[in-house]
C-alpha cells in the first residue's frame, strides 16, 4: 500500500509517525530553539510538512556545539525525544563508518601507487624484451643462407622437417670416398598439432630408386639435386618436407662451444682414430670437438651406423635442450653467440624465418625429451646387396608409411621406435 501523494513510497509504520509535539519549539535556558534529535525519519506526503531526508552515512552527527548548550538542552531535548522510539545502534554505526573513513585514504592511495609503479616497470621490461626481439629477429633474418628445397606436394597435418648433416668439404674426415657435397646424417623431424613431437633417423646407405637407376640415398642429392631427395623423403613418409636444415659437421663445434659444453652419454670405453673420440664410459661435459668426433665415430661402435645414429640424435637433442633452456635464452650475450656459430653452419630452405628455427628447436627438445619419440626407419634387410650399389639397408615402406602417418596425427605413443629398436 502506498501514501496518498501516489510516489510509491511505503505508508509509515505507527511506531515511526511524528507526533504533534514536534512542531512546538522546545526553548533552551537562553531562548534558543533546541535541536532536534536524532530519532528515526519518516517520509511525509508534502499535503503536511516537509518530508525528512534521511541523514547520510557520510555526514557525522552535530556532536560540535559546546558542553553548556548540550547540557542545558539535554532536559528539553530528552523531554521531546522521549515521545519517540530511539535508535542509537544507527548513531553509533554512523558514527564508527565515519570515524573509520579517514584512516583508510591513505594506505588506498599508497596501494594505488605501488601497483601503477609496479605496472610502469613491467611494461618498460616487456618493451625492451619487444625491442631485443625485434633486433634478434632481423638479425637472424638477414643473415639466412637460403636454397631452393621444396616441392609441390600438398600439407599435411603435421609439420616436417628434413635435418641434414653434411661434410660439404668442410675439413673433416668423411665416411667413404665419395666425393663432394655428401649428406652422412639423415633425419625427419615431425611436430604434429595434438601429440609428441619424434626424430627418426634415416639409414645412410638406405636403397632408392630414381626413375631407373638404384642408389643410396646418401648419394641423392649430388646425382640428383636438393629437390629429388626431399621427394625421396616424402615417398618414404608420406608427408610432405616443409622444411629442410642442412649442417655441416665443422659447423656444429662452434655451436656447442658457445653453449659452454653439453652432457653426453655413452656406456663403452673409446680409443677411435678415425674419428678422434678418445672416451671413458660414462656421461661428460664436452667441447665442441669432442661433440664432433662423438657424433662421427661408428667403427668402434659394435651397430656401426645405427649405433651412430643413436649417438646423433643425442647431440642433436643435448643442443636443442641447453639452447632452449632459460639460462641461455636469458642471456642475450650466449644467444648471439650461438646465433653467429650456428648462423655460419647451417643453410635453409627458401620459406624458414626465424621462428621456423626456433619451432625448430622446440620440436628437437620436445622429441628429445621423456615424452617424444626417437628411433630409425623400420627395414627388411640391413644388408641387402645389390651389383653396382653395395650393401644397402632395404626399408620396410608399408610400415614406414604407416609410422608417419600416426607421428604425423600425433596418435603415437612416446618412446623409441624402428627396426634398430626392435633388435635391442
Amino acid at each position: 500500500m502506498t501514501n496518498d501523494e501516489g510516489h510509491g513510497l511505503p505508508d509509515t509504520p505507527p511506531s515511526f509517525a511524528p507526533k504533534p509535539r514536534r512542531k512546538a519549539t522546545v526553548q533552551d535556558a537562553q531562548g534558543q530553539p533546541a535541536p532536534p534529535s536524532f530519532a528515526p525519519y519518516s517520509r511525509r506526503s508534502s499535503s503536511s510538512a516537509p518530508a525528512t531526508q534521511p541523514v547520510p552515512a557520510s555526514i557525522p552527527p552535530r556532536v560540535a556545539r559546546d558542553r553548556a548548550s548540550r547540557a542545558t538542552a539535554g532536559a528539553s531535548s530528552n523531554a521531546a525525544t522521549n515521545q519517540r522510539p530511539q535508535q542509537p545502534a544507527r548513531s553509533a554505526t554512523t558514527a564508527a563508518a565515519v570515524t573509520a573513513r579517514p584512516s583508510n585514504a591513505r594506505p588506498h592511495t599508497t596501494h594505488h601507487r605501488v601497483r601503477n609503479g609496479l605496472i610502469a616497470a613491467l611494461v618498460i621490461v616487456l618493451v625492451a624484451a619487444l625491442c631485443a626481439g625485434f633486433g634478434i629477429w632481423n638479425w637472424v633474418s638477414g643473415s639466412l643462407r637460403k636454397e631452393d628445397w621444396l616441392t609441390g606436394k600438398a600439407a599435411g597435418p603435421a609439420t616436417t622437417w628434413l635435418i641434414l648433416g653434411s661434410d660439404e668439404r668442410d675439413g673433416t674426415t668423411g665416411s667413404d670416398d665419395t666425393p663432394g657435397d655428401r649428406t652422412d646424417t639423415i633425419l625427419i623431424l615431425t611436430k604434429p598439432k595434438h601429440g609428441p613431437s619424434s626424430l627418426i633417423s634415416v639409414p645412410r646407405d638406405s636403397l632408392v630408386q630414381v626413375d631407373d637407376a638404384l642408389l643410396k640415398i646418401n648419394a641423392v642429392m649430388q646425382i640428383y639435386g636438393r629437390q629429388e631427395l626431399a621427394t625421396q623423403i616424402e615417398d618414404i613418409t608420406g608427408q610432405k618436407v616443409d622444411h629442410v636444415a642442412k649442417i655441416t659437421f665443422g659447423g656444429l663445434t662452434g655451436v656447442v662451444d658457445a653453449l659452454g659444453g653439453i652432457e653426453l652419454c655413452y656406456d663403452q670405453d673409446v680409443d677411435d682414430e678415425l674419428s678422434d673420440l678418445h672416451w671413458k664410459a660414462g656421461c661428460h661435459v664436452v667441447d665442441g670437438h669432442t661433440a664432433l668426433a662423438f657424433s662421427r665415430m661408428r667403427y668402434s661402435d659394435p651397430k656401426g651406423d645405427f649405433g651412430r645414429a643413436e649417438r646423433q640424435r643425442q647431440v642433436i637433442g643435448a643442443i636443442a635442450k641447453k639452447a632452449a633452456s632459460p639460462a641461455t635464452l636469458m642471456n642475450f650475450g650466449t644467444v648471439r653467440k650461438v646465433g653467429d656459430a650456428a648462423l655460419q653452419a647451417i643453410t635453409v630452405d627458401e620459406r624458414t624465418n626465424p621462428k621456423t628455427l626456433l619451432d625448430m628447436l622446440l620440436a628437437f627438445r620436445g622429441a628429445s625429451g621423456s615424452h617424444g619419440i626417437t628411433g630409425s626407419l623400420y627395414w627388411s634387410d640391413p644388408n641387402y646387396y645389390v651389383d653396382g650399389v653395395g650393401s644397402c639397408v632395404l626399408l620396410d615402406n608399408p610400415r614406414n608409411l604407416e609410422l608417419f602417418t600416426q607421428l604425423a596425427d600425433g596418435t603415437h605413443d612416446p618412446g623409441v621406435v624402428g627396426s634398430a629398436a626392435e633388435l635391442g
